[in-house]
Formats: C-alpha cells, structure tokens, sequence
C-alpha cells in the first residue's frame, strides 16, 4: 500500500534530540511506505543542516524550512500540506516512536480503517525514567470527548482526507494540541485503539514550550475556550456540557500555577470569563482571592512537612560548619562585584583546562576584571602570579558570594547559590564519546555517586556551556540542557595545541627531560568506572621494550586515580600522571595511544599519529556506552592486541596513507574550529558580552 502513512515532525531547538527521534521512524521494521516530512520551523540551532543532510541520505525524508517561527501548530500544519500519506501522525521532534510499533499500527488500520486511531503513550521524565503510561482502552468521541483529558497528539494517527473534510487545522499558540485533539475526537465515533505504548513523550525536558515558568501558559484559555465551542457540545446535553466545562477548568487551573506570579491574576480572571462564558451566565465563576488563599495553604501544608527534615539535616553540619554557612548565606546579601571572577577546574584539583585558558585570555582582554581560583591544599602547582582560595574558608565562601562571573570545568558544589546578576560558565572538559549526563540512566555502570536531582539543579544555574564542535553541541543539548547559552566556540584549551610552534615543542620536550630524536609516545587511557585503581590495559613496560632504545613512553594516567595499580618499572617510560599540564604531554609527543579518552580529540589538533588500542571495546560499549562507531570512525589506527600495536609502529601503519585520511576525516568532524582563538571568543562573549560568528 504505497503512501500508508506520513509522520509529521515539527522541529525547533530540538537538535540535541532530532537524530533519535527520525532514527526511531526511519528505522521501523516491516511495514509498508512511509513518507516523514521534517519542518525546520526557523529554528536558530542545528536543526535545519541536520534534517537537509539526512534528507539528502534518505529519500523517505522531506525536509521543509519556514522562514519565520510560527510555533509547532504552524510547522504541523506546513508538514500536513506537503503530506501524501494516507494517515499523518505528529511526532514531535524531542519525542520518538516505539521500535516496531508501526508493523502493529498498521495491521490495526488495515483491519479497521478507523478516521482515527489512538495509541498508547509511554510519558518520559527529564531524568530518562518513563513515569507513566497512558492507554487508550476506550477513547470517548463526539461531546463526551471533552468531559476529560485530550489524548496526547502524539496518541493520534488521523486519516488525512478525514482532516481535510473537516477543515481541522492546527491552531497557534500554546497548547495547540489540545483544541486539536478535542476537535478530531468530537468530529468522529469511527475510532480504534491500540493499546501498548506506540509513542514515547518526553513530559518536562529543560527548553520545552511547556516546561518553566512563563505567561504564554495563558494561552491554554484561548484553546480550552475553542474546544468548548465546538457545535457538537452546543447540541449535547445540559449534564454533558456541565462536565466539559469544570474539567476544563480543573485543567486551566492547574495550568495557573505555570504563570509567573505578576501574570497569575491576568489568567486567573480570563478563566472567570471563559466559565461565566460557557455556564451560561453563571453570575461568578471564582474569586482570586479565595484562590491565592487556597494556594498558600497546599504551600503552608508542604513546608511544615519539609521543615523537620531540614532541622535533622542541620543538626548533622559542625557548628564551624554552619559558623561558614552562615557567614556565606550574609555575604549573599551583600553587592556583587562587577570585577571578580571566580574560577576551579576538576572539582578544585588545580589551575588546568578551559578555565586557565579562559583565564590567561581574560587576563589580557579585561584586565579590570580579578580572577580568583579555587584549589584544594595539595594540590598540583598554581603559577606564583595566580590568587588563589582554598575550599572552605572564608576568603572561599566570601568569593563565591561576590563574584560576578563562575567559570568551571566541572561543577561548583550543590551548596553555591546562583544570584541573579552572577554569570555561571560551564566549559566542560572534553568532546564525548562515552554517554554522559541526563543520558547515564540507560547505562547503571556509569552511574556511581550519580545523582541526577542534583544534576538538574546545577544545570538550572548554567547560563553558558561551551563546546567544541557540533558533534558535542548536540548529545549535550539532550544530556546537560540548559536555558542558557551554548558557546560552539572550540575549546579555549586547545589553543595552546594550534598555535603550537618548533620553539613550543622543543620547550616542552627539554621540560621533561626528553633527548633530541627520542620517539616520544604519550599514552593516555580513560576512567574505567569498574577499575578502583588506575589498572593499564597496556604493558607500558613491554612497549618500550619492544619499540626499541629509541622509544620513550609518557604513561597519564587517569585523574580520578589517585595512584597507579601497576607502577611502570621500564626505565624508558616516565609516569606523568600528576604532570599539571596534558597540554604540555600532548606537544611534546610524536603520537598517542589511547582508548576511549576525550584527549584523542584535543590530541588531533595536532594532527600528529593517533591509535586506539582498545581490547575491552564491546565491553566498553555495553556497560559505558558509546556516541558513535569509534572502531569505524576513529582518527588514525584502531588495533585490539598489543601485537597489533607494536606491528602498527613497526610497520609505519600509524601515519601511512589510510591513517593520514581517517585523521583529516576526524579532524574534520571534530576540529574544524580549533584556530587558536576559542579562549578570546568565550571571553568577548561573557565578559564583553560581544556576538559570536557562529
């Protein structure tokens, strides 16, 4: 049956979730033709490149660009217009469809050639967990269908000329969905049902219309006033329009508590009107104050059940504790300073990464401006001319207080409040491979002192995060979403890397001790959550050995490791796991051995040899999980044994011709921005607030 079906997708800001949501089309197993028409509603990220190039890949796909942002009523609708189908089924572009699903859905219309057929809805949170599923075991048509809750339109797959016949569109505005669904169901009693989850609806995601507080929530009262105009409720029954209406309010009311406070009474008496409305002249249709009344006491209720746990929770803090605490807490009360930054870097392991990047860059560009870091006592060594604090104090406490802008790799503790007027920069630590964030769910192994509450409300206080290539740009706008900003900028520590010079180099080796002509190989290995000290999948002794008396190997270990668990004994190879600086590693090598480490990426600005011994891989993907095929894209040599290795270097495999073009591949995909100047860029943003190319 050609043209069964046409999937409509909407997509704007939706980049970090598009690709999983046209995979779980495109990729459905047994059924017949089915077109996808993808609408760019104008959307400023990614979006429209990504649909044109899997357009451009897959034929089934349609990608349609509006030139304005109309909303997702007016994408449906574009994508309706353009859609062939026999039956349209709008699948939001941070949702996704059941694998398999669309072999049962389209034997249930085959068998029933219903107007409309409702599916089952899976309802999943922003932390991944699935919290609830809805199944249509009888949906109610004609009037009765708006005496309760709108199916989800996801829920909905229509027969497209039954659309057409009945002129139902899309309206805009919030809550479109909802007039909708309420106008196909009151237009038809020819509806089936299937059952089982078809249709998986992310419920609360970070950048949703939906999700925050924000007066366009107003306008569910201009959709719930067209459902209960529908002529088919006029013609109902006294009783049925009665029921239709107080769920309406039931829902609007609910809806209420998304509007900011200042928009709340606005609302509050367009719901008054909407009642008096449709309940024929009722004289009063409630009292806002009665409301607010209401509202404060379900608040006083909660609170008095929250106070006594946060009486135990105090009485567990040291009175020097909470001595601090408190200094902090009225240090809160006093002016931020315009001119102090605040910087830490590895959970306050040391002066490192993008934030010294940014902080040398700021140095020179806003010199008005003081930075400040935090470093633990003992840890490694911050240059003489860096002011520092060390975690805990007062001078600590004082700092975060004050500071007008916070710039980490990492995460400052749960504890730190976020004023308004302070600027929190998330530059993040390296370009992923392995699945990270809101995504760590799907993986238990990786989710040791994971806490994803915690997660969310640090993500709550980003108001930049800086990224590297498109490639990390998109898996973090679905793992750590923000309602900031996303600097694509590359990273500011990898300036060193491109700008890197014979002088540089030199210097770097004569750092290390290192003799003209010496091969140097830096081998660089991830954390391994299952490994409770460094544990190397490489003999590192072996190789020295058997790369010959020319060799030197730099061995890094991972720096959630506080020591190694098998100490190299070669004198060839030269532990520097506690080196300060990778950067410094990385220029003074000829190539690099590593695994599944974020390094494999900065070490490509180089383009200089990269091999990837990686024995445990299928073990790596299952427990860590993995963004893309490493094995197929990888940037120069993939091998799985230490024989494979050795005869890599041997042979000269490491840089011949096939490792030259998956290097230049790699580098294209994930490099491409890396020009020495990524540190100057966040900078002129955050502190100048200057536009950005890009």
């Amino acid at each position: 049956m050609p043209n069964f079906l046409s999937v409509i997708v909407p997509a704007w800001n939706v980049q970090g979730y598009l690709t999983e949501c046209l995979d779980s089309v495109l990729r459905q197993q047994r059924v017949t033709e089915v077109e996808l028409v993808a609408v760019d509603d104008a959307s400023p990220d990614h979006v429209g490149e990504l649909l044109d190039e899997r357009a451009a890949a897959d034929p089934r796909l349609v990608a349609l660009h509006l030139d304005s942002n109309g909303g997702p009523g007016a994408a449906r609708n574009a994508g309706l217009d353009r859609a062939t189908g026999e039956y349209v089924w709008f699948v939001d572009g941070d949702d996704r469809i059941v694998p398999d699903s669309l072999a049962v859905i389209e034997a249930r219309i085959l068998e029933e050639k219903p107007d409309v057929l409702v599916v089952g809805v899976a309802r999943e949170r922003w932390n991944r967990k699935v919290s609830r599923w809805l199944t249509p075991s009888g949906p109610r048509t004609g009037a009765e269908a708006l005496t309760v809750a709108a199916p989800p339109v996801g829920a909905l797959l229509v027969r497209r000329q039954f659309l057409v016949d009945s002129g139902i569109r899309f309206e805009r505005g919030l809550y479109e969905d909802v007039s909708f669904a309420y106008a196909v169901l009151a237009a038809t009693d020819n509806v089936a049902t299937v059952e089982p989850a078809c249709y998986v609806h992310r419920l609360d995601r970070q950048g949703s219309s939906r999700s925050g507080r924000s007066a366009r929530h107003a306008d569910a009262v201009t959709q719930y006033d067209r459902a209960l105009s529908l002529p088919v409720l006029a013609a109902a029954s006294p009783e049925v329009r009665r029921r239709a209406v107080h769920h309406a309010a039931g829902e609007l009311y609910r809806i209420l508590d998304k509007v900011p406070a200042k928009a709340r009474r606005g609302m509050f008496d367009r719901i008054s009107e909407l009642l008096r409305k449709h309940e024929a002249g009722s004289p009063a249709a409630g009292s806002y104050p009665a409301y607010r009344v209401l509202r404060a006491g379900r608040r006083l209720a909660g609170g008095l059940i929250r106070k006594p746990r946060r009486a135990l929770r105090s009485g567990r803090v040291t009175l020097r504790k909470a001595g601090l605490r408190a200094y902090y807490h009225w240090q809160l009360r006093l002016p931020i300073d315009e001119n102090l930054a605040v910087y830490g870097a590895y959970w306050y392991r040391g002066y490192s990464c993008n934030p010294a990047a940014i902080y040398e860059k700021a140095r020179e560009l806003v010199p008005q401006v003081r930075g400040v870091w935090v470093v633990k006592p003992g840890a490694q060594a911050v240059p003489a001319d860096v002011p520092t604090v060390a975690p805990g104090t007062r001078a600590y406490f004082r700092t975060l207080a004050r500071a007008k802008y916070m710039i980490n790799n990492a995460t400052f503790p749960p504890y730190v409040v976020k004023r308004q007027g302070q600027i929190q920069v998330q530059t993040h630590h390296g370009t992923p491979l392995k699945t990270m964030g809101l995504d760590q769910p799907r993986f238990p192994a990786s989710l040791k002192n994971f806490n994803a509450e915690r997660m969310r409300r640090n993500l709550d206080k980003w108001d930049f995060s800086v990224t590297a290539n498109r490639h990390t740009t998109l898996l973090w706008d679905r793992q750590f979403p923000i309602k900031g900003e996303t600097l694509e900028t590359g990273y500011p520590r990898n300036d060193r890397l491109a700008l890197a010079t014979d002088r540089d180099v030199a210097a770097a080796r004569a750092e290390l001790g290192i003799e003209p002509g010496e091969q140097v190989v830096l081998y660089a290995p991830t954390h391994r959550e299952w490994h409770s000290t460094f544990t190397s999948l490489l003999d590192v002794d072996a190789l020295a050995e058997a790369l010959g008396p020319n060799a030197r190997i730099l061995l890094r270990g991972h720096y959630f490791y506080d020591s190694l668990g098998f100490p190299p004994q070669h004198p060839r190879v030269l532990d520097v796991s506690t080196h300060p600086s990778v950067e410094t590693l990385a220029i003074a090598s000829d190539a690099l051995i590593t695994d599944f480490s974020s390094v494999m990426f900065d070490y490509a600005v180089l383009d200089r040899p990269v091999i990837i011994f990686a024995p445990d891989w299928e073990i790596y993907q299952a427990v860590r999980g993995v963004s893309f095929d490493l094995e197929a894209e990888h940037p120069g040599t993939f091998v799985r044994t230490f024989d494979e290795l050795v005869d890599a270097f041997r042979s000269g495999a490491i840089d011949d011709e096939p490792a030259r073009r998956a290097r230049t591949r790699f580098r294209q995909r994930f490099c491409s921005l890396e020009d020495g100047h990524a540190a100057e860029r966040v900078v002129r943003r955050v502190f100048l607030n200057e536009k950005i190319d890009g």
